[in-house]
């Protein structure tokens, strides 16, 4: 089985998963062997392998007494900030493999949700809760212990970020008008997660105007998200764009099929009559 052929089927898997069950990191690297279909995925595992067994050694090596939830942020700085040397790119944010968990692990650089998902699977790996926010424009995460609660940036050395940091975060990606909302705080799945990793490459390439390249990211996306209405609705404005009608209207079929929306699917039906129209 090729690697292109492995990532697909390793999404398919996901796509079938219950939420709770869907490992970020794997499917990260799925994701990204999609893109660079030559690399070779064992290398990149035996990473993410030595990343839990340096958080197992350092809990291992503590006194459980001395466990909190300072103490396990300490735990998280030390082994993917210092030990392993990843930070986020502030130099080339906007530079595509920066989303692409293969290059993020090869130049220890990237965007907020690639390095979340990081994060994500170290702590989760010692049995922590951490999950990623809501928050607009920025990923973020969230470790608990006890009922104690504090925020990560993994962008910025998994640094603790307060009510006052992250309104000023806000102002700078949304606008001096923007104010912090409860919404913003809201846990989000790990679909969400990954669907949030993915955006990120195909709106770069929704800016480049490379529609066929949005179109095979977003094919990736209906992988491990095959029941998600938005992105067979997107999927087929694009395909209509692209002047690929039939399979447009597919797509948009199966959003019909998917979505609770009524004014979407009045609209969507509308636009079907006129795309079967311009087939005939």
């Amino acid at each position: 089985m090729s690697n292109r052929a492995e990532a697909r089927e390793i999404l398919r898997r996901i796509g079938d998963q219950p939420d709770d069950e869907i490992d970020l990191a794997e499917a990260a690297l799925a994701l990204g062997a999609l893109e660079l279909p030559n690399a070779d995925l064992a290398p990149y595992r035996a990473h993410i392998r030595a990343i839990v067994e340096d958080m197992a050694a350092r809990v291992a090596g503590q006194d459980p007494a001395a466990d909190s939830l300072e103490v396990r942020i300490a735990h998280l700085h030390a082994v993917i900030g210092e030990r392993h040397g990843y930070s986020g790119d502030h130099d080339t944010y906007d530079d595509l493999q920066n989303a692409n968990l293969l290059r993020v692990i090869d130049r220890r650089r990237g965007l907020p949700v690639a390095l979340g998902i990081l994060y994500m699977h170290a702590a989760r790996s010692q049995g922590w809760p951490m999950v990623g926010l809501n928050f607009p424009g920025h990923f973020l995460v969230r470790i608990e212990k006890d009922g104690a609660r504090a925020i990560l940036d993994p962008f910025n050395e998994g640094q603790t970020r307060s009510v006052v940091d992250l309104r000023d975060l806000l102002k700078a990606t949304a606008g001096s008008a923007a104010e912090l909302e409860p919404g913003h705080y809201q846990p989000v799945s790990n679909r969400d997660v990954l669907l949030r990793l993915q955006n990120n490459i195909k709106l770069r390439h929704l800016s480049a105007h490379e529609v066929p390249k949005a179109l095979e990211v977003l094919e990736a996306m209906r992988l491990f998200a095959p029941h998600e209405p938005a992105l067979w609705r997107e999927t087929g404005l694009l395909e209509a764009h692209a002047g690929n009608l039939k399979d447009a209207i597919t797509a948009l079929e199966t959003f019909m099929a998917l979505t609770g929306d009524d004014h979407h699917r009045h609209q969507t039906a509308s636009l079907i009559q006129q795309l079967k129209n311009r087939l005939n």
